[in-house]
């Protein structure tokens, strides 16, 4: 089931947001030496906070028949056409169910009915199984920049509504 997040789910949020990104940390090679900015190591209930009454982001969460957050993703106004699709994860042990897939659908579907246009997404552009998914999704790769702070380069993504 798919519901908007309040304040209250914020601090499960958190974990799976930091569970589901530390795979992807152990695949690169990624730690909170060598990339303390990256999503495994840099959320917390400060951030998603800010996130949820700062930036006003819409937070959705999958929660399975238990009641228990195991999916998440957060979409940030651009302006009036653009949203960015940021923290789209699923934990790891519910992977590969669709579930992915099933947010990223209502994403979608969210952000259209908000008047968006244009869906951005950023990724880490070595991860190419990443980037073939949401290029089968109907995400074209647009650009890559290398910021110091990562060892990674940033692959940026763009989809029309």
């Amino acid at each position: 089931m798919i519901i908007v997040i309040d304040r209250t789910h914020i601090p499960e949020c958190v974990q799976v947001i930091r569970k589901s990104f530390l795979t992807v940390a152990e695949e690169f090679g990624l730690t909170t030496e060598n990339a303390p900015r990256f999503t495994a190591f840099a959320t917390d209930e400060n951030r998603l906070f800010y996130q949820l009454d700062v930036q006003q982001r819409l937070m959705v969460a999958w929660v399975d028949e238990d009641g228990k957050i195991i999916g998440f993703y957060s979409l940030l106004p651009q302006s009036d056409e653009e949203c960015e699709l940021g923290s789209l994860c699923v934990l790891p042990e519910h992977r590969h169910k669709n579930i992915g897939s099933r947010l990223l659908e209502d994403s979608f579907s969210r952000a259209k009915n908000a008047g968006f246009s244009q869906m951005k997404i950023s990724i880490i552009e070595e991860n190419s199984q990443l980037r073939q998914w949401y290029e089968g999704k109907g995400f074209v790769h647009t650009s890559t920049e290398k910021f110091d702070f990562f060892p990674f380069t940033c692959g940026y993504l763009r989809r029309k509504l």
